[in-house]
C-alpha cells in the first residue's frame, strides 16, 4: 500500500530512514574528519590577541580548507605558560602559538633589539607591519627563530602607550619625582630622563597602585582604562604623549609541522594570518578609540603634552637610537645591528606611507594593504623550509 507523504506514517518512515543513514555515516565520516592541531596562547580568549590572533584565525582556516586543517586553541596559559611557549613548539606540544621574545632575551637578543627600538614609534599599525615585514624576510631574525626551532608566521603591536595617571602630566616639570610604572627597558630609561621614578609593578597591581597612591601613572596603552585592569575607575587623566609600543610574534609554527604542510595549505595559513594581523590590529585601534570616548565621559582629563614635554621625548628617542647599537652590543652579547635597526625604521616609514588615508577602522581596507605589500608576495611552496 502506498502511502501519501504528508501522512504521519509516511513521515516517521522517513525520518527513521534518514536517522539510518546518519548512524551509518557516523563513524567513517568522523573517521574522515583529520584531528585538530594544537595551538597555545596564553592570553586569555577575549582579549585581541586571541580573540582576532587564533579564536576567529582558527575558523578563517577550517572554512577556507573545508575542514581539513584545523586548530583547537588552548587559551589562558592552560596548555603553555608565556616563558615556556617557545619551548613547547619546540618539543611540539602545541604546532603554533604566540610569543613574545621578550620573555626569554637570552634566546632573542635580535628581536628585542626591536623590542627596544620600537619606544620611538608612533603608530603601532605601522609598527606592527614592520615588524613583521622585517621577521619574515630579513635573514638574521629568520636565522634567530630558526635557532629557536620556530618559523615564524606573523606579528602584533600593541597600542601606542601614553600615561594614564593618578596625578596629571601636563608639562616636563609635572614628572619630576612622581613614581610611575614602566616595564622596564627604554621606557624606564624615558622616565629617569624627565626626573620620575620607574616602577617595576605587574600588570594586575596597577588599579591597586594608583588607587592607594603607591604609584602616580602608569605608562600604557589606553585600552587598559576599560579593558584588563580597568583603570578608568581609579585614573583621573590621560597625556595623549606617544611613547613606543611593544610588538612580538602572533604565530610561529613548529618547523616540522610547516614543512610537513603541502604548498596549498601552506598558502590558507599565510592568508589567514594576514587577515588576523589586519583584523587584530583594527581591534586595538577601535578598542583605543572606545576606551579614550568613554574616558572623556567619565570626567577623567585627556591631555594634550606641553611643547617641552614632546621636545624632551623626541631628544630622548634621537639619542636612544643613536646609542642602541652599542648598548646592544654591549647587553645582549651581539654583532653590531645598526642594520637591523636601519631595516626597522626604513620598513616602519614604508608602512606609515602606504597606510596614509586608509581607514583604520575598517578590517578589510587595512587588510588589503597588508596582504598586497607583504603576504600576497610569499612564495607557499619556499617559505619556511
Amino acid at each position: 500500500m502506498k502511502l501519501p507523504n504528508d501522512t504521519p506514517i509516511a513521515a516517521a518512515i522517513t525520518t527513521a530512514i534518514a536517522a539510518a543513514v546518519l548512524t551509518a555515516c557516523a563513524l567513517p565520516c568522523a573517521a574522515r574528519q583529520p584531528k585538530p592541531h594544537t595551538a597555545t596562547n596564553w592570553l586569555a580568549p577575549g582579549h585581541v590577541l586571541n580573540d582576532a590572533s587564533y579564536q576567529r584565525w582558527s575558523a578563517d582556516v577550517a572554512r577556507s580548507s573545508h575542514g581539513a586543517l584545523r586548530f583547537e586553541v588552548h587559551s589562558n596559559g592552560s596548555l603553555l605558560p608565556a616563558k615556556s611557549t617557545m619551548q613547547g613548539i619546540r618539543d611540539r606540544v602545541a604546532v603554533v602559538g604566540i610569543v613574545y621574545p621578550g620573555y626569554t632575551p637570552a634566546e632573542f637578543p635580535l628581536n628585542n633589539v626591536i623590542n627596544d627600538l620600537v619606544f620611538v614609534a608612533d603608530d603601532d599599525i605601522a609598527a606592527a607591519f614592520a615588524y613583521t615585514e622585517l621577521a619574515l624576510t630579513h635573514p638574521k631574525l629568520q636565522a634567530e627563530w630558526k635557532k629557536n626551532a620556530g618559523v615564524f608566521g606573523s606579528g602584533y603591536s600593541t597600542p601606542v602607550y601614553h600615561f594614564v595617571c593618578g596625578k596629571a602630566i601636563r608639562k616636563l616639570g609635572d614628572a619630576k619625582g612622581l613614581k610611575i610604572r614602566t616595564a622596564g627597558g627604554a621606557q624606564s630609561e624615558w622616565i629617569k630622563a624627565i626626573g620620575a621614578v620607574p616602577v617595576s609593578v605587574p600588570s594586575p597591581d596597577i588599579y591597586t597602585g594608583i588607587e592607594r597612591g603607591s604609584i602616580d601613572c602608569t605608562l600604557s596603552d589606553p585600552s587598559m582604562l576599560d579593558k584588563g585592569a580597568k583603570l578608568w575607575e581609579v585614573a583621573k587623566s590621560v597625556t595623549l604623549l606617544p611613547m613606543g609600543v611593544v610588538v612580538g610574534a602572533s604565530h610561529v609554527y613548529n618547523p616540522d609541522f610547516w614543512q610537513s604542510l603541502q604548498p596549498a595549505e601552506r598558502r590558507i595559513l599565510l592568508d589567514a594570518m594576514a587577515r588576523a594581523t589586519a583584523r587584530a590590529q583594527v581591534a586595538y585601534h577601535l578598542s583605543v578609540q572606545a576606551a579614550l570616548d568613554g574616558a572623556r565621559k567619565r570626567g577623567i582629563e585627556l591631555l594634550a603634552p606641553s611643547d617641552d614635554l614632546k621636545a624632551s621625548l623626541a631628544a630622548f628617542n634621537k639619542a636612544s637610537i643613536a646609542n642602541l647599537p652599542k648598548a646592544a652590543m654591549a647587553a645582549r652579547k651581539i654583532a653590531d645591528p645598526s642594520d637591523l635597526i636601519r631595516a626597522y625604521l626604513g620598513l616602519e616609514a614604508k608602512w606609515k606611507g602606504l597606510l596614509q588615508g586608509v581607514d583604520r577602522g575598517d578590517e578589510d581596507a587595512v587588510f588589503k594593504v597588508l596582504d598586497d605589500n607583504l603576504y600576497s608576495q610569499i612564495d607557499a611552496s619556499r617559505f619556511g623550509l
